[in-house]
């Protein structure tokens, strides 16, 4: 049994940044603490955690000490709360989620209603809305944006995990919305690349597999492509959930995983699956 990895799985820039700085600041002893998991990694969190570094909800809950701004990155009351407490700040939100906040903050000071093309319930979304002045709408789907009212002038910002294709589906809404749009392009490229190199692999496999945090936006993402091309699509955290059942009849196995995945879980997954097809010879 052939197994095939993608060439972009694992660790993105802005993750794999985020994740230095992490532990890097762990090394540094003293009080250490993450607003909200530092990334969509169960296991990297955990292995934090083994460091001494906590996880925290609210900046409230930090009398002394570091406060590691997650890679999504926070609420502006919340950078502006651990300033005012005199924190000592670790900021690791990723560049690209950074230049989103700075473009809702400019779009909305220059008279611009917000519209950001995301999940609302996402933390890099919550973060992103906080820049804006005025008023700002987060819509998931082209659909979502048909209800939205008119407005006069439009600023269009995406989550950096959006694809392509939700982002024009709801620019053409807008444009029937108000009279004048500015757009930015948000998306980071990673995820572009990601996404087309899983279809890609998903057509020329009998079974994929895509590793990663089910709590992350992007790997939930990837699995959605693949499963559209390959049905025998298996989304997984850990080599612990891989069924050798999955690989009856299979003599190509495509592996990819998501931009908070570490190279020594997808390491353990391929290992795994080797093993599998070892036993199999027997």
């Amino acid at each position: 049994m052939e197994i095939l990895l993608a060439k972009q799985a694992g660790f993105c820039f802005g993750v794999k940044r985020a994740t230095q700085m992490a532990f890097e600041a762990a090394g540094k002893g003293g009080k250490t603490f993450t607003l909200g998991p530092i990334i969509h990694s169960p296991q990297v969190v955990q292995r934090l955690e083994e460091l001494g570094v906590k996880v925290l909800r609210e900046v409230a809950e930090i009398e002394n000490g570091t406060i590691i701004i997650r890679s999504h990155g926070v609420a502006s009351d919340d950078l502006e709360e651990a300033v005012r407490r005199e924190l000592e700040v670790v900021d690791a939100t990723c560049p690209f989620v950074k230049k989103a906040q700075d473009h809702v903050m400019g779009l909305s000071e220059g008279g611009y209603d917000v519209v950001v093309v995301g999940d609302a319930d996402h933390p890099e979304v919550q973060g992103i809305v906080s820049y804006a002045k005025g008023k700002v709408f987060v819509v998931g789907s082209g659909e979502e944006a048909f209800h939205l009212p008119r407005m006069a002038k439009i600023g269009i910002v995406a989550q950096t995990t959006q694809s392509m294709e939700n982002l024009k589906a709801v620019v053409l809404q807008c444009l029937t919305k108000g009279g004048e749009l500015r757009i930015f392009n948000t998306i980071c490229d990673a995820t572009a690349v990601r996404q087309e190199e899983a279809k890609e692999l998903a057509k020329r496999v009998d079974c994929m597999i895509v590793i990663g945090g089910y709590n992350s936006a992007n790997t939930k993402r990837l699995a959605e492509v693949c499963a559209e091309l390959q049905p025998k699509t298996h989304h997984i955290e850990t080599a612990e959930q891989v069924d050798p059942e999955w690989f009856s009849g299979v003599k190509c196995v495509g592996v990819t995983a998501g931009a908070s995945t570490p190279k020594w879980i997808i390491d353990e997954v391929i290992e795994r699956v080797e093993q599998i097809n070892s036993d199999k010879k027997y």
